[in-house]
């Protein structure tokens, strides 16, 4: 395939120590492009619920498995990869103008939280994807291709009964990001340091790995199928990308307006009942709050926390978002949840007053925030006061030990939460999120969360 110059994007410089935000009008802009195409009623036609599994990187189930790694290995490369996620996060959601979009995290070793398995193509080609909620296009390595580096199979478009190439003519957008010489619409997307994904837009057939190890067909979704890769640090485990973002390109808009995951202990590399749900028969039960979508963004209202009983002394403007920044996500990209300063100080306070003398303190090497302590989090914080966050419309979100504290080695833990300095967002981790229900609905616009058992979950599909 002919190097894509042409349809490269040009990066916006900003300070950032993991990923610059590039300007583009670049990305699958999806809504625009379904009205010019036969893919309109696919939605029509598409299960009601794909359930498949989602695969923590330490999980048994992971190809990154290593069971050799201590907790100590694991916890210093979480604490490693939230901060270099919360510095992409800060530089992505900085963009103003509305032609800026910013660069998807690359499928790299380093940033992996969860994993899907699925398949592409007529007869179907296995793929393991990174999954990301703050990311919106899903691609593929494809044959022939320039850098690729994956141990699954490639897909080959041309053995596919079911792929079509969207010629230069296919919408307006392909019109102006064409690759005259071969007819095709293209995509790509730069990363810092040169690294970048570029190849053609197309359509084919997903065949998702169901939980209980059958399969589920989703014809016709739009993909970017990339023939060029570059980047410093590939990983050989994964050949794709799968974002679930609220933009127009998501994956989300083509199977529905509702997705939901499941995420159980994520310290246990024995769990195997992560889940995920796309499509509008996803379970969406309990507390419910609004969604504010920035940029594909997912944005919640947090208007305080509680300690027990006590509701902290937090004023509510340290979580708005502004021009300059800040506000609070959800993410499942980033494994610790970060606060704002003034956020974080009272409840880091707040947790010292309650853990007194009672535990020895441990200086957390090379950042003075990070609380942590000698001992072994649930056994020595028994009677540790349930931590709620506080929602609009008067959702609560109540947060254990387990979604609070994070076993750091085998004596010693941190409370899960860094601070967010400056203009970055609050980001609400994966921590925070385990043994629960997450769902998103793109129709109402609202993020509901349940305490649940993932193991049961299916059962309540509707």
């Amino acid at each position: 395939m002919k190097t894509l110059d042409g349809a490269r994007t040009k990066f916006v410089a900003m300070d950032t120590a993991f990923l610059l935000v590039h300007r583009a009008r670049l990305l699958l802009v999806i809504m625009a492009f379904l009205v010019s195409t036969n893919i309109t009623n696919s939605v029509a036609t598409n299960p009601r619920s794909i359930v498949t599994k989602l695969i923590h990187r330490d999980s048994i189930l992971s190809p990154f498995f290593n069971a050799s790694a201590t907790i100590k290995d694991r916890a210093n490369r979480e604490l490693e990869l939230s901060t270099a996620r919360l510095a992409y996060l800060k530089a992505a959601t900085m963009v103003k103008s509305p032609d800026d979009i910013r660069g998807d995290i690359i499928a790299d070793a380093r940033g992996v939280v969860f994993l899907v398995n699925m398949s592409i193509g007529e007869p179907p080609v296995p793929q393991l994807l990174v999954l990301d909620t703050a990311s919106r296009v899903l691609w593929v390595h494809c044959s022939p291709c320039t850098g690729c580096q994956t141990d699954n199979p490639l897909f080959d478009p041309s053995k596919s009964s079911t792929y079509f190439p969207w010629p230069c003519n296919h919408s307006p957008y392909c019109e102006s990001h064409c690759d005259t010489g071969e007819n095709h619409c293209t995509f790509s997307v730069s990363y810092k340091g040169g690294s970048y994904i570029a190849g053609n837009i197309a359509t084919e057939k997903l065949t998702f790995v169901t939980s209980d190890e059958g399969s589920v067909d989703v014809p016709n979704i739009v993909f970017g199928c990339g023939h060029e890769f570059q980047h410093p640090h590939p990983s050989n485990q994964v050949s794709g990308y799968m974002g679930l973002d609220a933009g127009d390109g998501s994956l989300i808009h083509q199977v529905g307006n509702k997705f939901s995951y499941c995420i159980g202990n994520i310290s246990d590399t024995n769990y195997i009942y992560n889940r995920l749900i796309l499509g509008d028969g996803a379970v969406i039960e309990g507390d419910s709050t609004s969604l504010e979508i920035y940029n594909g963004f997912y944005y919640l209202t947090l208007e305080g926390i509680s300690v027990g009983d006590k509701r902290l002394g937090i004023d509510p403007k340290v979580f708005q978002r502004s021009s300059e920044g800040g506000g609070v996500m959800i993410d499942s990209g980033t494994t610790v949840t970060f606060l704002a300063r003034g956020a974080f100080e009272p409840l880091r306070s707040e947790v010292e007053n309650i853990i007194g003398g009672s535990l020895r303190r441990v200086r957390a090497t090379g950042n003075p925030d990070w609380l942590c302590y000698r001992g072994i989090a649930a056994r020595d914080l028994g009677g540790f006061p349930v931590v709620t966050f506080h929602f609009g419309g008067g959702a609560d979100l109540e947060l254990n030990v387990e979604n609070m504290f994070q076993n750091n080695m085998e004596q010693v833990f941190c409370l899960a939460v860094g601070v967010a300095d400056g203009n970055s967002p609050s980001v609400i981790g994966v921590y925070a999120q385990q043994y629960l229900n997450i769902a998103y609905d793109l129709s109402a616009w609202t993020l509901s969360f349940e305490r649940t058992d993932c193991q049961t979950l299916e059962d309540r599909l509707v």
